[in-house]
């Protein structure tokens, strides 16, 4: 990023700039959700409703992947943004050394640990005969790839914040557009079956890497690859897991609760309550990821106007930031209330199958409005690094309610309080958003401005 480039983060109407670095965040997310969709409807429309249930084990595991991913690419994005805002260039060099660094050791460990235990782990998050194999040749392939995976979000992310937007942009595209494009040659000509979905993934993937990484060694940019960045420094990886630490927490947690989701709904709807679950979370994931890439937009405007003591333009990005996020979850709950038969049936011609996603839909997505702020203001506090708030408001929502009711409502209502439980548990948690960030404006307001 440029001193000019860095400049406008505090001069440039906070409007515009939102807009300017929300719009690529946001292709690029809804691209990346992309990934999974696609994946699911070629699967789901091919080889059938368990392979769809399959698909959906993978869940817990491709959560536990996110969640070490954002530990480092989201923590690193928001310090980078942090000392560029306090003109610490030297630092925010060091941080894209350290991510790579953290995203190897982080990538290849996990993959060594799950790999050998793949089989017995899939059962264990709510597999069957019917469905195991389909999940197991899925995850054995990513699993594999899972480094490649870490490094292109993780480096993706620093480019973003770097002050390249729409190149992180291209660079998501370019990767979700080969995706098909391999999808439709490995499943649809070459019938590799689910193998090949995971393949296109790993592949796109990898060649979206190799061109991340041929953008960071370009000299002309401040932010790029010098052999004395690549040393841990302690107080860069303590701040980079500081900040990952709530989006961390938060995709472990979606991990335990996926696990719980599966074991209900395999008890009281079997295998295909499973394969429900799967399109309804690939669709509510396709609206999250537009919320987060608002968020992603607006973390380093809020990063680096709070590192420059720039406290009313912190502000404002958050109220416009949070009226997007409200409006995108509007369209998201009256998608699925009008069109909830149309939406199952891209992933899938069975019909009891898409009966039954279809009433999940409507019951899931009942308070989607409210998520919008809920993501926004949580993820606020996570780009003004305190992470501890953000970690509390995302355990909140992903654990303190929603596994006690995950225990209780299905015991009265089976596959109907699987469902309930969700929207319960958005509720309580916006209601406690509201009043942390309520208190956060007041301090924010009552600070000097520089």
């Amino acid at each position: 990023m440029s001193e000019d480039r860095t400049l406008l983060l505090e001069r440039e109407d906070t409007g515009k700039l939102l807009l300017k670095y929300a719009f690529p965040a946001i292709v690029a997310m809804i691209a990346a959700s992309l990934y999974h969709i696609v994946d699911s409807i070629f699967i789901g429309q091919k080889l059938g409703a368990m392979a769809i249930s399959g698909l959906a084990l993978t869940f817990p595991l491709m959560n536990l992947a996110a969640a070490f991913g954002s530990l480092v690419g989201v923590g690193g994005a928001a310090v980078m943004s942090i000392r560029l805002g306090e003109r610490d260039i030297e630092s925010a060099k060091m941080v894209l050394g350290n991510v790579v660094i953290l995203n190897l050791i982080i990538g290849i460990g996990l993959t060594l640990l799950i790999l050998p235990f793949l089989t017995e782990v899939l059962y264990m998050f709510g597999g069957s005969d019917a469905t195991i194999g389909f999940a197991r040749e899925f995850m054995f392939i990513i699993l594999s790839g899972n480094v490649l995976t870490s490094l292109y979000l993780g480096l993706n992310a620093l480019l973003r914040s770097s002050g390249y937007p729409n190149l992180a942009m291209y660079v998501t595209l370019f990767s979700v557009v080969l995706n098909i494009l391999l999808l439709t040659l490995f499943i649809i000509i070459l019938d590799w079956g689910i193998a090949g979905a995971a393949w296109a993934t790993i592949i796109a993937q990898f060649v979206a890497l190799v061109w991340l990484i041929f953008i960071f060694m370009r000299k002309n940019k401040v932010i790029h690859f010098t052999k004395d960045i690549f040393k841990l420094k302690k107080k860069i990886v303590r701040d980079i897991i500081s900040i990952g630490m709530s989006p961390f927490l938060m995709n472990l947690a979606a991990t335990g609760v996926v696990i719980l989701i599966n074991h209900s709904l395999r008890k009281y709807g079997g295998d295909l309550a499973i394969g429900a679950y799967g399109i309804i979370n690939r669709v509510a994931f396709l609206f999250v990821m537009v919320v987060l890439g608002i968020t992603q937009g607006m973390q380093p405007i809020v990063g680096y106007n709070y590192g420059a003591k720039r406290y009313d333009r912190v502000l404002e990005v958050l109220k416009k930031g949070t009226i997007m996020g409200v409006i995108t979850m509007v369209i998201a709950f009256l998608s699925v209330q009008f069109f909830p038969f149309t939406i199952s049936k891209a992933f899938t011609s069975d019909h009891e199958l898409v009966d039954i996603a279809s009433k999940g839909f409507r019951i899931v997505f009942i308070l989607f409005p409210i998520v919008g702020f809920q993501i926004v203001c949580s993820n606020f506090f996570q780009s003004i690094g305190k992470a501890k708030k953000a970690i509390f408001l995302s355990l909140v929502r992903q654990v303190i309610v929603l596994i006690p009711l995950l225990f209780i409502l299905p015991h009265f209502w089976g596959v109907q309080g699987v469902w309930l439980s969700m929207p319960a548990s958005d509720l309580v948690a916006t209601i406690i958003t509201a009043i942390l960030i309520t208190k956060e404006i007041k301090i924010l307001k009552a600070q000097p401005l520089r």
